[in-house]
């Protein structure tokens, strides 16, 4: 099997790390079953270090892989469904969508079926397999769990429009780490495959399927414009599928602000679903196991995870949710909407990755250890760790990122709030320290509880080196000389 090249794990060819070979599976939609859960358990124990990590893209990564997963395995695996029956194809990123789809108590649609017939269309599919390794998806169904904001390329959010429900479709083009762009475009649900197909064909026509390095939707699109791609697109697709209407943009909070962690009723009367924390994504293989058990004991069978590096149980009856908190807290978890480390992504770091300055994990537990003992975030606020300029920790999209970079004698971090460079260089030790102080800053001068990090930064976006000036400790540069 002849397989695309490229960085990015998969499940069919792994990836060295400084820890061992990296695996990836990928997990559309976030969605799978408690057998499906237990079967990577038993690989991880006989392959890897005895845990997985969840990414923030719902995908599974099992670590410290020291001898090849034999082709029984594999076998086993698709037959499960976890992995793709067409191997050509492992490399494409992850379908997004709300992990609480089906059940969020103000969706438009369910997007759970789009996600299997678009997966089911890849697969079919094999010359899909010269797509770009980072050629992604996500589907957003208007729920109050949104995942719309999320970094992708084509992302398809459900709204009422004169009394129906359509899909609206965004690109992402322009600069590098800015959002998605609203096209104006309109999509009747049943035209969701077609226009998905169309929009992966016309990017395969602009590009070398010979070279190695794929250029991503954004550079084709930046290269063409967008409104040649469209018209490319266009020329795809039945006449009169694109409905081209007035650009209003539609505001809508994001997930973070309606924090899915804790106990939330579900749109199905009487049934609940649990937010479970799970720091920076990892899980034990006893705690897989548990959690796979809750899952058939207690509600539908199946573990939603999140783009957060957190998971959801589902279907959970009002009689049994005291039950189910017991045993999430028996495994060592715990589903506190104020848990700190509910707040906090990581990338791999340097022992999963090459590219990466900085152990991003260690160093987001060592912060969740110092903020634990000092104060209580009663708002939700993200802070990612990414140890380089790269997107794995989809660093462009948080309230705080720290960003690694070498320093000259160690590393430490670069210190961004919503994409604006405060801090050119911390030190590992004066990290803790700062993102306290910025936190405090908040705290005490936003205008209420209601008022979001998010809120309060665009507030005083003119003002911010002087907000933050106090929170400098010493050893911290703070000259702006470069953005990445």
């Amino acid at each position: 099997m002849q397989f695309p090249l490229t960085a990015c794990p998969g499940l069919f060819y792994n990836t060295l790390a400084q820890d061992g070979f990296l695996c990836r599976l990928r997990i559309p939609g976030g969605m799978i079953n408690s057998q499906q859960f237990e079967a990577i358990a038993d690989i991880s124990d006989h392959y890897g270090g005895g845990y997985i990590d969840i990414t923030n893209r719902a995908n599974i990564q099992i670590r410290e892989i020291k001898q090849e997963i034999n082709i029984q395995v594999l076998e086993k695996l698709q037959a499960l469904g976890l992995a793709s029956s067409n191997a050509s194809v492992d490399h494409i990123r992850n379908i997004m969508t709300s992990p609480t789809a089906g059940i969020d108590t103000q969706e438009l649609i369910d997007t759970r079926p789009l996600v299997k017939a678009w997966e089911k269309y890849i697969t079919a599919h094999s010359h899909l397999s010269q797509l770009s390794a980072k050629f992604s998806v996500c589907f957003d169904g208007g729920g109050k769990i949104s995942v719309k904001d999320r970094p992708n390329d084509i992302i398809l959010a459900a709204e009422i429009t004169n009394s129906n429900i359509h899909w609206r479709l965004y690109l992402s083009y322009g600069k590098k780490g800015e959002p998605a762009k609203d096209t104006g475009i309109l999509l009747k649900p049943v035209e969701t495959i077609a226009v998905l197909a169309a929009l992966a064909e016309t990017y395969l026509k602009h590009i070398d399927i010979k070279n190695s390095r794929k250029p991503r939707l954004r550079e084709i699109i930046n290269h063409i414009t967008i409104e040649k791609y469209l018209h490319q697109v266009k020329e795809e697709l039945e006449p009169n599928t694109f409905n081209l209407e007035e650009n209003i943009s539609r505001e809508s909070a994001s997930l973070r602000e309606k924090n899915l962690i804790g106990i939330h009723s579900q749109k199905q009367s009487g049934l609940y679903y649990i937010g479970i924390v799970l720091p920076l994504g990892r899980l034990e293989t006893y705690q897989i196991r548990g959690l796979a058990n809750l899952a058939k004991r207690y509600g539908d069978d199946n573990i939603r995870l999140t783009p957060w590096q957190n998971l959801i149980l589902s279907d959970i009856p009002q009689n049994q949710i005291i039950e189910v908190e017991k045993e999430i807290t028996n495994l060592g978890l715990n589903y506190s909407p104020t848990d700190i480390k509910s707040f906090l992504v990581a990338c791999s770091g340097k022992r999963g990755c090459a590219a990466a300055a900085t152990e991003t994990k260690d160093d987001a537990l060592d912060l969740a250890k110092y903020l634990e003992n000092l104060m209580i975030l009663d708002c939700s606020v993200n802070i990612h760790f990414s140890g380089c300029c790269k997107s794995c920790a989809q660093h462009t999209q948080a309230d705080i990122t720290l960003l690694g970079v070498a320093g000259e004698n160690f590393p430490g971090y670069q210190i961004y709030v919503l994409g604006h460079l405060l801090y050119e260089y911390v030190t590992l030790a004066k990290v803790p320290i700062l993102i306290q102080q910025i936190l405090e800053v908040y705290q005490q001068q936003r205008l209420s509880l209601q008022e979001s990090f998010r809120q309060f930064i665009d507030r005083q976006k003119h003002q911010l080196n002087q907000l933050f000036s106090k929170s400098s400790p010493n050893s911290t540069v703070t000259v702006l000389k470069y953005h990445v």
